[in-house]
Parts: C-alpha cells; sequence; structure tokens
C-alpha cells in the first residue's frame, strides 16, 4: 500500500462559518472554523478511510507501522499538520512560540495559502513596535491601530507565518494553512468578542504572547520558483527549515516520481487521477493522502489544483524543485 487517503476532524470555532461544505465536508453546525484533513495531533486526528488500514487514525498508523513512512524514533510524533481555515470573522491576534519555546514536542511555525478571500479580506500579518518596550506599551494601551499591520488579500496568496510573528486571518478569508503539529496559541487581542458557549470574553495569554514575539518585524524572503513537468506547473511556495510546500497546477497526464519518505498532497480544486504501481485513485477537491515512501513512479492526470508538503530534508536548499524525472 503505498498511498493513505484521510477523513478530516472538523473543529467549531467562535470564528468559523459554512464555507467548508464546498470541499464536500458534512457541517455539524454553522460555525465550522477548522477541517484538520491530515493530523496526528491529541487535539485532532485525520481517519484513514482506504485500504487495509481503513478505519484507523493517521496516528495508529504511525506509531504502529514506521516503516511505511521511512522509519522514525520510537516517541517521534507526526511532525505536520495540515488544516483549511473558514474565517467567517476575523480570528484573535495572536502568536506561536518556536520549538525550545514550546511545551508541545514541536513549536508552531506555520503558513497559508489563500484558497478564497472576499474583496475587501485582508491578513494581521506584523506589527510596528520598535522594541520590546514599544510593543508591551502599545498592547497595555491597546492602541492596536498603531500596532496592527494589515495586508490587502487575494486568491492565491501565499505567506509563510514563522514562529513569533504578530498574525490573525481577517473575516472572509478560506485558507490552508500548513504547519509543524502543534496547538499553542498565545492571544494578543480577540476583538472583545464573547464566547457564547461560557457567556464570557475569550483568555488572553499577554504575558507569554509577549515573551515570544519577534521584534522588529521582518517579513520572510521567499525564493519561489516555477517549472514545468509534463502537463504540470510546478510552483516550489517555500522551503523552510520545517516544511517544503509545492503547489501542482495539474493540465493533463504527467509524470513524477516520489523522493522523499513521505508526502503530503491535498486536491485544492477540480478533480485529478493518480496512478501507482498497485491503483488508480480518482480524487477532487477536498480530498487530502499521504503518498508513502515506497510509491517510486506515479502519474496525475486531470484538470486540478494539489499542493503538497512534506518535512524539509537536512540536504534540502531553496535552489531544488522535488519532482524530478526518473
Amino acid at each position: 500500500m503505498t498511498v493513505l487517503i484521510l477523513q478530516p476532524e472538523l473543529h467549531n470555532k467562535i470564528w468559523g462559518g459554512t464555507n467548508l461544505k464546498q470541499f464536500n465536508y458534512s457541517l455539524t453546525s454553522d460555525h465550522v472554523g477548522e477541517a484538520w484533513v491530515i493530523a496526528a495531533h491529541n487535539n485532532g486526528v485525520s481517519t484513514i478511510i482506504n485500504g487495509q488500514y481503513k478505519g484507523q487514525t493517521l496516528t495508529e498508523i504511525w506509531n504502529e507501522k514506521p516503516e511505511l513512512f521511512g522509519g522514525h524514533d520510537e516517541n517521534q510524533e507526526f511532525p505536520l499538520l495540515v488544516k483549511i481555515l473558514d474565517a467567517h470573522e476575523n480570528l484573535s491576534i495572536q502568536v506561536h512560540p518556536n520549538d525550545k519555546q514550546s511545551s508541545e514536542n514541536f513549536g508552531k511555525t506555520e503558513s497559508w495559502y489563500i484558497l478564497d478571500a472576499t474583496p475587501d479580506a485582508k491578513l494581521y500579518y506584523g506589527h510596528y513596535a520598535t522594541d520590546q518596550a514599544d510593543l508591551k506599551n502599545l498592547v497595555a494601551e491597546k492602541a492596536w491601530d498603531k500596532l496592527l499591520r494589515t495586508i490587502p488579500v487575494q486568491k492565491g496568496d501565499f505567506f509563510y507565518v514563522p514562529a513569533g510573528t504578530f498574525h490573525a486571518l481577517g473575516a472572509g478569508v478560506l485558507a490552508l494553512e500548513i504547519q509543524q503539529s502543534s496547538d499553542t496559541t498565545y492571544r494578543f487581542y480577540d476583538f472583545d468578542r464573547v464566547d457564547v458557549t461560557t457567556n464570557k470574553l475569550r483568555p488572553l495569554q499577554i504575558d507569554e504572547a509577549i515573551s515570544v514575539t519577534k521584534v522588529p518585524h521582518v517579513d520572510p524572503i521567499l525564493n519561489q520558483r516555477t517549472r514545468i513537468q509534463g502537463s504540470t506547473i510546478l510552483t516550489r511556495l517555500l522551503t523552510s527549515p520545517k516544511f517544503t510546500i509545492d503547489k501542482l497546477s495539474v493540465r493533463g497526464l504527467s509524470k513524477f516520481n516520489q523522493h522523499h519518505s513521505y508526502e503530503l498532497f491535498n486536491v485544492i480544486a477540480g478533480e485529478v487521477t493518480l496512478t501507482d504501481n498497485e491503483t488508480t485513485y480518482y480524487l477532487k477537491k477536498g480530498d487530502n493522502f499521504i503518498m508513502l515512501k515506497d510509491t517510486g513512479n506515479y502519474t496525475l492526470e486531470g484538470q486540478g489544483d494539489v499542493m503538497v508538503s512534506f518535512v524539509t530534508p537536512d540536504s534540502y536548499s531553496n535552489q531544488e524543485l522535488a519532482y524530478l524525472d526518473n
């Protein structure tokens, strides 16, 4: 078996909506904010829906069959987490710790690919504080207009959000989030919203947030490259120390080779057919799967867009592209 197709776990959020319906997910409320589409975390886990491991969770297979993923240390947790976020309202202004600062096994460096956005949508990304004292003063004064940096956003934009970055999705944004497998969030500000389940303001973690925020903010430089392979446009969106992300715009038949221990795939538009040395899979928007170590050669055919992510190998550089002819 070389492909694990996964069933997402849906999470209700105060800021969520109903836009995840377009990915063929069955919503249980009108406030679904997150679909954890590839997840093996204590707070959310995906379930396998095909093949001999059908019905088991990704966590179970990761722990019990490490050889499928190229092998890993006994106590190592699955390192990546992929979500689709529906920001019907603004998310809280927040920041995440890095590996050393986090109480989990991983920090929370993440990224956003914008799947859709309303005409006036924006992100909160970075801040205008000049040093730590300035940051503390602006937060204490609740001078959000002076502190918060906003960026207009549209479908197809990509953002890298390293740990320590001040950020939030704004209302009207639908995003694919690829991140380290962590759920630690420190909130600066939540727009004074009341949680209807508790009838109280959601808690803030201002001291912790200030302690891990990078000051001053500096935008990361992304070395993005595009190439053509067969009938597919391949765009390297990011090579970071934690993960690498490619976008595949499939417009016909293309041949590939699986070069890594495992790769995570998210079909974000259209329909594609995946054929490996065992099976043909018919995949559509909203489908998510992991391609395992021994896949080797495979083909993608159809009209669709697919996001691919994997743990960045130690030997990787920004100049490399993954999908090479074999």
